[in-house]
């Protein structure tokens, strides 16, 4: 029993240096959370940057479409001569103001000349005029101004949605990334325990076959196990490095330069342990998605657009039927003379104009055009509805299965750690074998890894959701 004390120590004693290792080791190791990588790529990642470009440029669409309803000044002069007579000299200089419906237009008119048309005629001292030009048919109701305004307004919107579906999908990708590189590195940890563990008991058998209590053969079956866990623990290196990398696609710093994961940062697991959902919260769910999904906020823009063609396009069938009146004014008529009745209706310039296309085909056609494109948009709306919500809902039942098999895996490494122990313990005692021992140790192993690729699962389940539903809350 002396001697089994002693390899007891011995186990015990390497035992308590691979922890009091370990301990050292985390000292000097930063803990790199997902939260932290999704505020350094809310920061600098290149795709969010731009992504918020979208909107901006939507902004600038819609600041040419508001350039249709700016005022315009203009002047035209006109002058000819010939032989020293000059025949005629034409200035006219305006303002239009495009208002909602039709426009307003002031300005001042002077002609001169022995060849202006009478019509032009004006007096010595200039005419002056103000007035209004109002479409009474075709554009009373929408115009190609008021339409292209309106599709811009819902391009904002759209370019939003965008913006939302861009960075949901990066974010999800980054998930992804991280959860794969957590599984591994664990898996590495796990790995060179077990390998170290191999080596103490390597010494252990080796002291034992020394005082005889062991055969010598029993030192290359432990020796095997160390050689065993050491190729799958520079597997698991590899996979941790690989890993790693591929989180470091994802981080950026300033001026868009690229960064890698510095060697002394390791994974959290933080944001892995079951969260239970109850079933309000997968109907409230639901409900966000229909609301904010962003292919469904396209779609249903997209139909916004469409009704906008449709009523331009309706619009079309009516005639055009166009306005306009001037008031007249020359410089010396007096200021209070606007007012009076009798000036505006001697002293004016009247117009109209009627036309309308017999058969309205290219107007009818477009305007059926446009009914079926309403159509197909609002049934694949239906389908995507249908789609998004299934869906969640399957993003939902992973995670509640996750969250089972994570407890249950818990129950199964604590069950295997009493086993462990226990083998342990009868082979400090002489009363198992080195294979025993291995096996229990191994089976451990096997089933701590399977839980930590659980909890990996788990967290990458937790984001897939969000994206699921269109709207990835870690990242707000």
């Amino acid at each position: 029993m002396k001697r089994y004390g002693i390899i007891f120590c011995i186990i015990l004693a390497g035992a308590l240096l691979l922890v009091s290792n370990k301990s050292r080791a985390q000292d000097t190791i930063s803990v790199f959370t997902i939260q932290d990588l999704m505020v350094q790529m809310a920061v600098h990642h290149p795709i969010v940057k731009q992504a918020a470009q979208l909107s901006e440029q939507a902004r600038q669409e819609l600041r040419m479409a508001r350039g249709a309803f700016d005022p315009v000044v203009a002047s035209k002069f006109y002058q000819k001569e010939l032989g020293g007579k000059t025949y005629y000299t034409l200035w006219d200089n305006a303002l239009k103001v495009p208002v909602w419906i039709g426009e307003l237009k002031a300005g001042y008119e002077r002609n001169r000349g022995t060849n202006v048309n009478n019509e032009n005629i004006t007096p010595s001292d200039g005419l002056q005029y103000v007035g209004i030009s109002v479409p009474l048919g075709q554009g009373l109701l929408i115009d190609e101004r008021r339409a292209t305004l309106q599709q811009a307004k819902q391009g904002l919107e759209l370019a939003e949605a965008d913006k939302v579906k861009n960075i949901n999908k990066l974010l999800l990708e980054a998930s992804k990334a991280y959860w794969e590189w957590a599984y591994a590195y664990h898996r590495w940890q796990l790995l060179e325990q077990g390998q170290q563990l191999a080596n103490v008991r390597l010494q252990a058998v080796k002291e034992r076959i020394s005082q005889g209590d062991l055969a010598a053969i029993d030192s290359v079956e432990a020796q095997i196990e160390v050689q065993n866990r050491s190729a799958l623990l520079r597997q698991a290196l590899l996979e941790s490095q690989n890993a790693a990398l591929l989180v470091s696609n994802f981080l950026w710093g300033e001026n868009n330069s690229p960064l890698e994961l510095p060697n002394q940062v390791r994974p959290s697991l933080l944001g892995t342990d079951p969260e239970p959902m109850a079933s309000e919260d997968l109907a409230a769910l639901r409900s966000l998605t229909q609301e904010r999904h962003p292919d469904l906020t396209k779609l249903q823009i997209k139909l916004r657009q469409l009704e906008i063609d449709r009523r331009f396009t309706q619009n079309k069938l009516l005639p055009k039927v166009n306005l306009e009146y001037n008031v007249l004014r020359t410089n010396g008529t007096g200021s209070n003379q606007w007012l009076e009745e009798r000036y505006l209706t001697n002293n004016y310039k009247l117009g109209a104009s009627f036309s309308v296309p017999l058969f309205l085909r290219e107007e009818r056609g477009k305007l059926q055009l446009t009914k079926l494109k309403l159509n197909a948009v609002q049934l694949e709306l239906e389908q995507s509805t249908r789609e998004r919500l299934n869906m969640v809902q399957a993003a939902y039942n992973e995670r509640q299965m996750l969250e089972e098999q994570i407890q249950l895996q818990e129950q199964i490494v604590a069950n295997s750690r009493l086993l462990q122990q226990g083998e342990q313990q009868r082979f400090n005692d002489g009363e198992s074998s080195l294979f025993l021992i291995n096996t229990r140790e191994m089976n451990l192993l096997s089933h701590q890894m399977k839980l930590y690729e659980l909890r990996a699962k788990y967290g990458k389940a937790k984001y897939y959701l969000q994206w699921s539903v269109g709207s990835m809350e870690a990242f707000r």
